[in-house]
């Protein structure tokens, strides 16, 4: 199959009205700095959020905790990262970058115009889920998670389960149990198997159905100092990390790697969209300039749990040793001459059929 990144791809074969989604960018396009903004930026998150679930057996909230972060209980020690109110109001923030970079939009695949039921595996804290149950009234939306951090108040559409994505999957045998729509985002250094778990998604779904992967590169470039020769510690968090999700044996490099494994599983018409999303508001374009302002903080608030979570724990660092190294990193972040950027992907393919 020819390589369609950035290619409008054939969609008479879907049946029914679709969404549409208007042109992906072009991702080898260089940002254009402001050379008036400064680095003095506020990387402040804002009010922690508090979220509970009364659906499940109490084992479920017997929290572990190190360094003084709170991780999840059920399948321990399968996600690196924690599930505290800090962690929560990280995703949030994430999902806000998301829909600002999407110009407000959910997702990029042309899905039915009515979809009945979505899963939205890894769902977090259910932000996405519940946005998609708002503007889809008429769909179920199921949303899956190891912690049971989603709201109790949500649509009527919407039903939250904690679930292990890479486990088994219960077999779909009627369109009635199948999807129409799969979504999974930020699933990197969650997954182990790929091509399981995307061999399990082709057969949930129904003939026609999309699944849209929404992953980052986890690794910031800057297009005028491709080695990182300005920011040396954060080249250096990037490169332990790295070591660290190997040795976990969940790479976290991996978000290239989506569009040929959606080839392998069977799906086709696939598309990986790509853009370009600024850590921090040095860019001259008045968009950019709002999406790197909202990027800074949810990155600066990722690099204490990735340093914590994946180099105590593989690469035997102590937490003082991470706690200086996260500190020289953000500091490298909020310079705003640092013109670091990272890339989004949007990836996704139709099951054949339909």
């Amino acid at each position: 199959m020819s390589d369609t990144t950035n290619q409008t791809p054939e969609h008479s074969s879907a049946p029914g009205a679709i969404v549409e989604q208007p042109a992906a960018p072009d991702p080898d396009a260089e940002i254009q700095p402001d050379s008036n903004e400064t680095s003095d930026v506020d990387s402040t998150l804002g009010d922690d959020l508090s979220v509970t679930s009364t659906s499940l057996a109490s084992s479920i909230y017997n929290y572990p905790y190190e360094h003084g972060r709170r991780y999840h209980a059920y399948r321990q020690g399968a996600y690196t990262l924690p599930n505290d109110e800090t962690e929560q109001a990280r995703l949030d923030l994430l999902h806000h970058v998301f829909r600002l970079t999407l110009d407000g939009r959910l997702f990029r695949a042309p899905i039915l115009a009515s979809p009945q039921r979505v899963l939205d595996f890894g769902t977090g804290t259910g932000i996405w889920a519940v946005d998609f149950a708002d503007e889809f009234p008429m769909a179920m939306v199921i949303g899956t998670d190891l912690s049971p951090i989603q709201p109790d108040v949500v649509p009527p559409n919407v039903r939250f389960y904690v679930d292990d994505v890479e486990s088994d999957w219960v077999e779909a045998s009627t369109e009635a149990e199948r999807y129409d729509f799969i979504h999974g985002r930020t699933m990197v250094g969650s997954i182990e198997d790929w091509d399981r778990l995307y061999q399990q998604a082709l057969r949930s779904l129904n003939p026609g159905g999309w699944l849209e992967m929404q992953e980052y590169e986890t690794w910031l470039k800057s297009d005028d100092d491709p080695e990182l020769a300005r920011a040396p510690y954060l080249k250096r968090w990037q490169d332990e990390v790295n070591q660290a999700s190997r040795v976990f044996g969940k790479d976290l490099d991996v978000a290239k790697e989506q569009r040929q494994r959606l080839v392998d599983a069977g799906f086709v018409d696939i598309r990986d969209d790509v853009y370009k999303v600024p850590v921090g508001p040095w860019p001259r374009d008045p968009k950019l300039k709002v999406l790197g302002k909202y990027q800074l903080p949810q990155v600066c608030s990722a690099i204490e749990p990735f340093a914590l979570g994946f180099l105590t724990r593989y690469l035997g660092w102590t937490e003082d040793e991470c706690r200086v190294l996260v500190a020289h990193v953000i500091r490298e972040l909020q310079d705003s001459q640092n013109h670091l950027y990272v890339n989004f992907h949007f990836v996704y393919g139709r099951k054949p059929g339909g």
